[in-house]
């Protein structure tokens, strides 16, 4: 999370109508507006400012330019049991990911466990929508997806994975799940962008040059490094990992061979890949003692001990404090992103979120 100092603060359910707003102004079904500001107001409500609004202007961008289809036909092109592989008709990322988790929900609900694979998809934003989406209802959730090449491998001085993201939310009895969201790489690529616009430097290990030099400026990061500094390994295993559940199991294109998501091409779809499960903790134990072990277990974790002046957090603690914050505060938009709203307003006919 970014203290955006620079930034304006806006009401979340001003910002939420405006963005679906945009997206049915530029021509996109009901369906993609309502997916695609759902996950962006996840990431801005908790604090993932790097995958919130300020991704509008670009996705508006690809829905022009036809690499995202306004009004894609998503269908199943394989499906055996409790698993299947969608094919998201160059669809809006979240669409096809919500899309993927309601169908593995529904398997689960049924079969106790159900896995999505989803191809022909494109950039969805925050994975932890899609994993929280499933523990709302009670179901562990997943989500994997790859993306285009900009992260190197440890010791590597080339783009390979994509940020190539992992989430998994698990419900936990009277309160928000337990919520895991991470890249793959030390940050993810929107970061980059957010801290070129903020004018902040990029923390120590986390992107390089061309060569694979370590850099703090922004605007010199060609490529981002893989999770774990020293022990880079560990995260370019993880995005191998991704990378054959989202792409090589649903036939999606790897990595290294999807086109850039800053363009310039915007015309042609970049079939992204994704890979979404859905779990039902009743398949393997009752509910009652599945509530009963994850509170002691979450309860214990946060009550450990802590080194001097910090406090344990279990995974999604961050995230739902910032989302309480945010409900009082608002939600920070960074320069650039105000003024990306500022000519979407005049484009469209859509009057601003803020004054």
């Amino acid at each position: 999370m970014t203290d955006q100092v620079n930034s304006t603060r806006v009401d979340a359910a001003a910002l939420d109508a405006f963005c679906r707003a945009i997206f049915v102004g530029c021509g996109a079904d009901e369906a993609t507006a309502n997916a695609a500001t759902d996950a962006m107001m996840h990431g801005s409500r908790h604090g993932i400012d790097s995958h919130g609004v300020r991704l509008l202007d670009h996705y508006v961008t690809a829905l022009e330019g036809g690499r995202i289809k306004k009004q894609p036909v998503i269908r199943f092109a394989a499906q055996l049991g409790a698993v299947g592989t969608l094919d998201a008709d160059a669809a809006h990322g979240a669409l096809a990911a919500y899309e993927g988790m309601h169908h593995a929900m529904e398997f689960a609900g049924k079969f106790g466990i159900g896995a999505v694979a989803i191809r022909n998809s494109s950039h969805f934003g925050p994975a932890g929508a899609f994993a929280t989406e499933a523990a709302k209802a009670g179901f562990i959730g997943l989500a994997f997806c790859n993306s285009d090449s900009f992260v190197r491998l440890h010791d590597g001085a080339m783009r390979f994975h994509g940020t190539n993201p992992i989430s998994c939310a698990v419900p936990l009895a009277g309160e928000r799940p337990w919520l895991l969201d991470m890249a793959t790489s030390a940050i993810p690529y929107n970061r980059v962008q957010l801290y070129k616009s903020l004018g902040l430097s990029l923390p120590d290990g986390t992107a390089s040059d061309s060569r694979g030099i370590d850099v703090a400026d922004p605007a010199l990061a060609d490529m981002l490094a893989p999770l774990g500094a020293a022990f880079g390994f560990k995260g370019a295993g993880l995005a191998g990992l991704v990378e054959i559940f989202s792409a090589v199991l649903s036939g999606a294109t790897l990595s290294f061979d999807i086109a850039p998501m800053p363009g310039p091409d915007f015309s042609t779809p970049r079939d992204l890949g994704a890979f979404v499960m859905a779990i039902n903790p009743e398949a393997f134990i009752s509910r009652t003692d599945f509530d009963d072990g994850m509170r002691r277990y979450v309860d214990t974790l946060r009550n450990s001990p802590a080194r001097e002046g910090q406090k344990v957090l279990a995974p999604g603690d961050r995230e739902w404090a910032e989302a309480d914050l945010r409900a009082i505060k608002g939600i920070p938009i960074d320069p650039v992103t105000e003024q990306s709203f500022r000519t979407l307003s005049g484009r469209f006919g859509v009057g601003l979120p803020f004054a």
